[in-house]
Order: C-alpha cells, then sequence, then structure tokens
C-alpha cells in the first residue's frame, strides 16, 4: 500500500509539474486587453497631422510663389480666419472640434473645386495637391472620431459657393494662392488648438 500511495503521489506531482510549466503557453495565449488610445493621444495625432498639411501649403505657396500680392476675395465662403491668441485658453473641447470639423470641410470642397481646375489646365503642382487632398481627408476622419468620443456636434453649414471656372493656367494659380493662404492660416490655429487642448486635457485628467 506504501509503495502504491508513493506511485500515486509521484504521478500526481510529475502531472502538476507539467501542467505549471504548460502555464506560461496558456497565459500568452490569451490576448491582452484592447486599450483605446486616450484623448490625449489622438489630440496630440492631430496637431501632427495638421502640422504635416501646414508644411505642404507652405511647400506648395513656395514653389508657385508670385512676386506680389494675388488677387484676393475669388473665394466667398472661405472660413473666416479672424480668430485671436488670447482666445485660444478659453476654448472648450465639444464646440471647438465642432467649427474646426466645419471649417476643414469647407477647405475640402474648396480643393477639390481647385483640384478639377488644376486638371483641366495641367497645372504643375497638381501632384503635391492630391497629397495634400488625402492628408485632409485622413485629417477629417481622425477628427470626427475624435468628436464621437467626446460626444462634439457635427454643423451642418451651406454649401460653399464656388467662383467661376477659372479661364487659364494663371488664373488657376491665383486661385491656388489665395486658398493656400487661407488654409495655411487654418492650420496655424488648428494646429495650436490641438495642442492646448492636448495639454488641458493632460491636466484635468481625461481619458
Amino acid at each position: 500500500m506504501c509503495r502504491i500511495a508513493v506511485l500515486v503521489d509521484s504521478s500526481s506531482s510529475l502531472l502538476l509539474s507539467l501542467l505549471l510549466a504548460q502555464l506560461p503557453l496558456f497565459t500568452s495565449a490569451v490576448p491582452a486587453p484592447y486599450r483605446r488610445p486616450n484623448v490625449v493621444h489622438e489630440l496630440n495625432r492631430l496637431a501632427n497631422q495638421t502640422k504635416n498639411l501646414r508644411q505642404i501649403t507652405a511647400d506648395l505657396l513656395k514653389e508657385h510663389a508670385f512676386e506680389t500680392d494675388p488677387e484676393q476675395h475669388r473665394f466667398k465662403s472661405l472660413p473666416l480666419m479672424n480668430n485671436r491668441a488670447s482666445d485660444i485658453n478659453s476654448l472648450e473641447m465639444r464646440p471647438t472640434l465642432s467649427q474646426l470639423h466645419a471649417d476643414l470641410k469647407s477647405f475640402e470642397h474648396h480643393f477639390a473645386w481647385l483640384s478639377r481646375a488644376s486638371r483641366k489646365h495641367h497645372h504643375p503642382a497638381l501632384p503635391k495637391l492630391g497629397q495634400m487632398m488625402s492628408l485632409i481627408k485622413s485629417l477629417t476622419s481622425m477628427l470626427e472620431h475624435q468628436m464621437m468620443r467626446v460626444d462634439a456636434q457635427r454643423l451642418s453649414p451651406p454649401s460653399p459657393s464656388m467662383p467661376p471656372a477659372p479661364p487659364s493656367q494663371f488664373d488657376v494659380l491665383q486661385s491656388s494662392q489665395e486658398l493656400l493662404l487661407q488654409f495655411r492660416l487654418f492650420c496655424d490655429w488648428a494646429q495650436r488648438v490641438f495642442s492646448v487642448l492636448s495639454t488641458k486635457s493632460k491636466m484635468s485628467g481625461v481619458q
């Protein structure tokens, strides 16, 4: 009986040792829980994407610069960039994201108009303009995702009113200059806003 008990104990110990040896395999097979990126991380991504867009805009302006300022006010429905630096620290998350989204969608419509005009007149900046429009769409998608997370409302502004089709490549270039100058102002403002909102969220512990 003692010998049988010893054998049983040995078998039990061996089985336990085998199970313990396999335990790391079992635990590693269990997928780690998904952790959603926090608000601060997402706002920083928005700021970086806006910074990239601003750089492309600056490059386009540099490549096709006029010796004098281009004729302004071709676009009557561009967002008004009359923000003041003193206002930035008092901005609230939801209405600010909603307004940035509405402005970005307006610029998206205007650049689509410019892209069509550029194709018609074989504008040399067309490849980089296409890259910029792709980044604008990506930024819009990221911003919409962030708006859903914080329950920010989507505004419904009227469709922008576009000018007549430009008759020549020179007119396309002047239109692009005006649009790019305004969009650079938007990117300057939006990048600062995203950075400030990120800092405020981090200080308040928002996840």
